[in-house]
């Protein structure tokens, strides 16, 4: 029952944020994502005290005639991408606190049912219920961007909307072509998540590969990788700063866990047909946004294509079916979340405080805020892999694995490392350090909110970069799981 209670708390919470005013809804919803969270850290303990529990996974009967059931439960990889989602929503509901919105409890409302939905995506064991789930969750963040974005949202928003949504309608295809293929021996259609392993393995080549591209395009889209990512750029520089933390943090993760949980077991052969192709895509995004990030003026853009060039790389990890690929792919998608969440606040920080991201505009901020130059700059170093930050884990991982696969082609990815060095080392000289660049900027203390949230993140990128085991040790489990399937 305690999987459910992660899907149903934030659903109930959100809609009695709906019915708030004022900075009531605020609290609130502050006080019932600790308490998601405090559920999620109760459901890690009961995990590694025993992975069978039956309070970890729910299975009730939904549309008996077409073998759907509202499965959903909590396996090693699901765990620590509900560790994840439950971690980072207080932080970036906190993160609002400086911001005015305009009716608040609609935005916190959509929040709170959009961390329902992640959830569900991320526990999940039906086909069905997983579409539902994911379709789910890009109905809160589309309202977000439209009603709180900024100039040009409703075209960019639309744009979005229209790629994810017609990403996700190829893999319904995708699933329901699978879920046909169930039953054979049994004459009952199912959409269980093992079914749907057994019927993809039973296709040959050709129809797994129908089944690999038709999912694989929601997922490109969604993560995002070159050339689905044309929508990204706009979305996360326009949407509100908490928008683009939800977009950024988790919700590209569903492509990313997508790709584990669901594409590599359902098409085998097709992987091995077209995993190279993917491979390359993905490689060539990394180079590509990587070289666009270096020439950015506004410093949220910069964060946004440097999104793109690490999703790019994890992707590859995954994608190269080795067991180091998958695990980093698992590490790295939990250090991104953290580190992109702070660095997004520290581009809100510099809007609000000095009225400009323009990279060029500014300059001296260590000498206005020395403190927050020590927090910039451990987000940053986490954000570069520096060694003992929870980025190298991951990234050690990821390049390893890609290099198993291939040496020429993990010596293109592991450009990221370089270029990646290049746009934040660069961008941090040209903000923090120098004379300022325009006497009219100023650059005062930091809100109690800010500083905390900040606080927080530094803590975790060096915690768990000194000390990983803890979700590594989950993330091997779960990628041992994965590779059982794809045998």
């Amino acid at each position: 029952m305690l999987v459910g209670l992660l899907i149903i708390v934030p659903l109930i919470a959100g809609l009695l944020v709906f019915g708030t005013k004022g900075k009531a809804s605020r609290n609130i919803a502050l006080g019932f994502s600790l308490v998601e969270f405090a559920l999620s850290i109760v459901a890690f303990f009961q995990y590694k005290h025993n992975p069978a529990s039956a309070d970890l996974v729910l299975n009730c009967t939904w549309v008996e005639s077409l073998g759907i059931h509202f499965a959903v439960g909590l396996d090693a990889l699901s765990m620590l991408l509900v560790l994840l989602t439950t971690f980072l929503i207080p932080l970036i509901i906190l993160s609002s606190f400086k911001n005015e919105y305009e009716k608040p409890n609609s935005f916190y409302g959509l929040i709170l049912i959009m961390q329902m939905a992640l959830v569900g995506v991320f526990t999940a064991n039906d086909g069905f219920l997983f579409y539902v789930f994911w379709e789910l969750a890009l109905i809160p963040i589309y309202f977000i961007c439209l009603l709180w974005g900024g100039e040009n949202r409703g075209a960019i928003t639309f744009k979005f909307f229209v790629y994810t949504l017609l990403g996700s309608l190829f893999m319904l295809v995708g699933l329901i072509y699978v879920y046909s293929h169930t039953g054979f021996e049994t004459g009952i259609k199912s959409w269980a998540i093992a079914d749907l392993y057994q019927a993809g393995r039973s296709l040959d080549v050709n129809q797994q590969s129908f089944v690999f591209w038709c999912i694989f395009l929601a997922f490109g889209i969604k993560m995002p990788i070159f050339p689905l990512h044309t929508w990204q750029p706009d979305t996360y520089v326009n949407a509100p700063t908490q928008g683009t933390m939800l977009l950024s943090g988790i919700m590209l993760k569903m492509g990313t866990f997508g790709l584990i949980k669901w594409l590599l077991p359902l098409t085998p052969l097709a992987m091995e047909k077209w995993g190279g192709v993917a491979i390359g895509l993905s490689v060539f995004g990394i180079i590509y946004a990587s070289c666009i990030a270096i020439v950015q003026k506004d410093y949220k853009r910069l964060i946004a294509y440097s999104s793109i060039a690490h999703v790019g790389l994890i992707a590859a990890g995954i994608l190269s079916c080795t067991q180091q690929g998958i695990q980093g792919g698992v590490m790295q998608m939990l250090a991104h979340g953290v580190n992109v969440v702070g660095l997004f606040l520290i581009a809100d920080i510099l809007l609000r405080h000095t009225g400009t991201r323009d990279i060029d505009k500014l300059g001296g901020i260590r000498s206005m805020n020395g403190n927050f130059a020590v927090l910039f700059l451990i987000i940053m170093l986490g954000s570069v892999a520096l060694p003992l930050t929870n980025g190298f884990v991951g990234e050690f991982l990821l390049i390893n694995g890609v290099y198993q696969y291939s040496a020429v082609t993990a010596g293109f990815a592991a450009l990221t490392v370089v270029l990646g060095a290049v746009y934040m080392l660069r961008s941090y000289q040209s903000i923090m350090l120098g004379e300022r660049k325009d006497s009219a900027i100023a650059f005062g203390s930091l809100v109690g909110s800010d500083k905390l949230v900040l606080y927080i993140i530094c803590f975790v990128i060096v915690a768990f970069g000194v000390y990983p085991a803890p979700l590594n040790d989950l993330a091997e489990e779960g990628t041992k799981l994965i590779m059982q399937n794809l045998k």
